[in-house]
């Protein structure tokens, strides 16, 4: 009699020492409810506080969040283990090599490859997009003339939202995004239609920012280019006709594009959604996700890979600046990826396509530098040991000088395409059958305990300086020193001296 093998029961069974009860905890997707979990309870323990809440539940502690899911999603599949990066399914490799950026983010937002006429109908769409209001354009030219370019981006989408009143939920109701998840059209339709406005513009606000920087007029867009020809266009152009990028350069920003479009809930996607589940509009969301790639530590990332080559000099340099790196003496930027122990899936698509563009460019010393890094890298035991490999970032950084680009600029290289996944992520946010809940985290608060108010005259002084009572060095604004210490006559003509 053959015997049937049971499937193991899909529950985490947890037993509180406190307690001594037992729990349950269904597991679904390799996952645990975080309220599953709040239902562990006890009463308060000798030295508990009474802001530890312990009859509340029990929380989870996830500083950085390092291993808490806090969406379903549909959109993009990671498996830093083994390297595997998918848009919806298809490998970023199949993508990059056979795919374009605008097909690409049809599937994103759309979750399948488009047939011919949507792709037609959709280009034509953001294509149509792409012109901003003359106004926006003196937005720019608000700015300092060296203002960096992703402060205008941000604050160039806010603007954005400004021109667009009727897609306010505040202006115009909170359901008029989500009610397209009980099958409201015209909510879709008004959903679809800021998503095509917002990829459209991306680029020509790019451009703009560019442009102000140079000290040079603003393109309008052009037409019968490509997406990423016309932000070339936007770019370059300085008087010419029937301006064509070269077509190296063009696909390999395209390709770009592509390998940047989305990367699941990264810190500036984690940020369009915090913000988006306030139920605010979609241009406000994105800024909010440029501020959040504007930080050095995500967006900043292909210009500090730079900064850090030129730092080295040479090729002939390089060992001795990794030996540097392994006594921990110097850090080692564009290699190792947080969710990535392996090679970065994008770095290997990459890597042919920065080769082609080197050919077209020419080779300079940072990227004879760049390689010899990398095949160092290659052969030691140190990095290998860690799973430190080049990264999307050392790579697509290396190209964007090849091509050029001012290093203050790349981060808004990396904007455009992301405005995409952003996006993505966004709709299907509003399409949430159960509705959008706002995002609220909880922390562990360190704090004092209740304490009583003391009178002012009452206080005792602390020991810890603050902002108001430590000594600085310079005094930037106010009323200065110097001031103090001159004499001169006020408003009414009353002498005024030095108050000593």
């Amino acid at each position: 009699m053959t015997q049937k093998t049971v499937a193991p029961r899909q529950t985490l069974s947890v037993v509180d020492n406190r307690t001594g009860k037992a729990y349950e905890v269904p597991i679904q997707n390799n996952a645990v409810l975080a309220t599953d979990i709040k239902k562990i309870a006890a009463p308060p323990q000798e030295g508990d506080r009474a802001e530890d809440e312990t009859t509340q539940g029990l929380r989870v502690y996830d500083p950085a969040y390092m291993n808490t899911a806090a969406i379903r999603s549909r959109i993009t599949y990671i498996n830093g283990q083994d390297g595997i990066l998918r848009y919806r399914g298809y490998p970023i490799e199949q993508l990059v090599g056979r795919s374009s950026f605008l097909e690409t983010a049809y599937l994103l937002v759309y979750g399948q490859l488009p047939t011919a006429p949507q792709h037609a109908a959709w280009q034509q769409e953001i294509l149509h997009h792409t012109y901003i209001h003359t106004d926006i354009e003196g937005m720019f030219q608000s700015f300092r003339y060296d203002s960096h370019p992703m402060a205008m981006m941000t604050a160039a989408f806010a603007t954005l939202g400004a021109f667009a009143p009727e897609a306010n939920p505040s202006l115009q109701g909170q359901k008029l995004y989500t009610a397209a998840a009980a099958g409201d059209a015209a909510a879709l339709r008004a959903l679809d239609k800021q998503i095509l406005r917002i990829i459209g513009k991306a680029p020509t606000l790019a451009a703009a920012s560019y442009r102000m920087r140079q000290g040079r007029p603003f393109n309008r867009p052009a037409q019968g280019l490509s997406y990423t020809g016309n932000f070339l266009y936007l770019l370059d152009n300085l008087s010419g006709h029937e301006y064509q990028p070269h077509p190296v350069l063009e696909r390999a920003l395209d390709a770009l594009f592509i390998l940047h479009a989305d990367h699941e809930v990264n810190c500036s996607t984690a940020t369009v959604l915090q913000v988006g589940s306030s139920l605010v509009d979609p241009y406000s969301a994105v800024a909010a996700g440029c501020a959040a790639l504007y930080g050095p530590s995500h967006g900043g990332a292909s210009e500090s890979a730079i900064r850090m080559l030129m730092e080295i000099g040479s090729p002939d340099n390089v060992p001795a600046f990794m030996r540097s790196v392994e006594k921990r003496e110097r850090v080692l930027v564009g290699f190792g990826h947080r969710v990535y122990k392996n090679v970065d899936p994008r770095s290997k698509a990459i890597r042919a396509l920065a080769e082609e563009v080197f050919a077209v460019t020419g080779r300079n010393e940072l990227l004879d530098t760049a390689i010899a890094l990398a095949e160092y890298a290659g052969q030691s035991e140190f990095m290998r040991s860690r799973n430190l490999y080049p990264n999307v970032d050392f790579y697509s950084g290396l190209i964007y000088q090849a091509m050029g680009f001012p290093l203050d600029f790349y981060p808004v290289l990396f904007a455009v395409p992301r405005c995409v996944g952003w996006l993505a992520h966004w709709r299907q946010q509003m399409l949430t059958p159960t509705g959008v809940k706002i995002w609220r985290p909880r922390q562990l608060y360190q704090g004092e305990g209740e304490r009583e108010y003391v009178e002012m005259d009452r206080r005792l002084g602390d020991a810890r300086a603050t902002v108001f009572d430590a000594p600085l060095q310079v005094s930037h604004g106010g009323d200065s020193k110097r001031n103090h210490l001159a004499t001169y006559r006020d408003e009414n003509g009353s002498l005024v001296k030095p108050k000593l």
